[in-house]
């Protein structure tokens, strides 16, 4: 906030409110104060294993938050509605790329489950009140200043320090990892392209197995990965890879940053701003307050001098 605030400090600009999205009377008083004509949501709970931990929050700050958004929306006129929702979708679906024309019915965690029923949501409030919807599957999002909970961050963080990474699986199970410029970019276009109703993919087109992404981390980093091997999580999905010829098609998109070029940026970032102690951020605790795959590693007795 600080970094945007600097950047744009004309308040005609910018406008920053502090608020929980499912409360009412702090909603209302920012949609009749500022009378938006577009609404680019990104707010949610994310994560699948904290979900599956607690998934009464998940419920509340997305399908909760998203229908009050919807609401909103159409009684205040807006003429695009752009979300965010998820690869997790997909499941444990076998096709080689995920495409948006296939049948997502069958979620294996709660958070996929909120996402799959905020795309449904949308398509009733396009239906009754003619509000014009773009629901955007982001494949797991990364890059500076991503999720410390996310193992991009997480591998890169704990092969610096010489600290033990946990590798779920034998290494085979891959993921269409999406560096942030492309998702940012998708998301503007999404934005700036009105649709009546549409779901897009949002993702690199490709896949990178764990192994190799760990080989990748090592060599940007140049330290080897320390790896205790575990048995697959519940609801995690062995394999994700977007379909993006529709938002190629409708939207202009395509993804330009390769994954071993975005985990260079992202270590480049965090030697510079972790390392030299511009940001402090505990790793071992993820975005929603929920541990996630803890390290079992004492990290008092892993602390590395630079």
């Amino acid at each position: 906030l600080t970094y945007l605030t600097n950047k744009y400090p004309d308040e005609n600009r910018l406008s920053i409110y502090k608020g929980d999205i499912c409360d009412a009377d702090f909603m209302l008083h920012v949609f009749e104060k500022e009378q938006p004509k577009w609404i680019c949501h990104m707010a949610a709970r994310a994560g699948v294993r904290p979900s599956i931990q607690d998934p009464y929050v998940y419920i509340h700050s997305n399908i909760k938050g998203t229908t009050h958004l919807m609401e909103l929306g159409h009684k205040f006129g807006i003429q695009n509605f752009v979300f965010a929702s998820s690869s997790s979708v997909y499941g444990g679906s076998k096709s080689t790329f995920f495409s948006e024309e296939e049948s997502v019915d069958n979620p294996v965690s709660p958070y996929a489950a909120s996402k799959k029923a905020c795309e449904l949501l949308s398509y009733t409030y396009h239906h009754l009140y003619n509000l014009n919807v773009s629901a955007l599957r982001f494949f797991t999002v990364y890059g500076p200043r991503g999720r410390p909970d996310m193992a991009p961050f997480k591998f890169i963080d704990r092969v610096s320090r010489g600290v033990e990474i946990q590798q779920f699986g034998d290494g085979s199970s891959s993921r269409d990892y999406t560096y942030i410029d492309d998702i940012v970019d998708g998301v503007v276009r999404a934005i700036d392209h009105q649709h009546k109703y549409e779901v897009f993919n949002l993702g690199k087109g490709s896949g990178t197995s764990l192994k190799e992404f760990i080989e990748l981390v090592e060599k940007h980093t140049g330290k080897k990965a320390i790896k205790k091997i575990l048995p697959d999580q519940p609801g995690d999905v062995p394999y994700t890879c977007a379909d993006v010829a529709k938002a190629q098609k409708l939207l202009g998109y395509t993804s330009k940053v390769s994954f071993e070029e975005g985990i260079r940026r992202t270590a480049t970032w965090y030697n510079n701003a972790y390392l030299k102690k511009h940001i402090k951020v505990c790793p071992e605790i993820q975005a929603n307050g929920l541990g996630r795959a803890a390290s079992n590693v004492d990290l008092t007795s892993q602390i590395v001098s630079h």
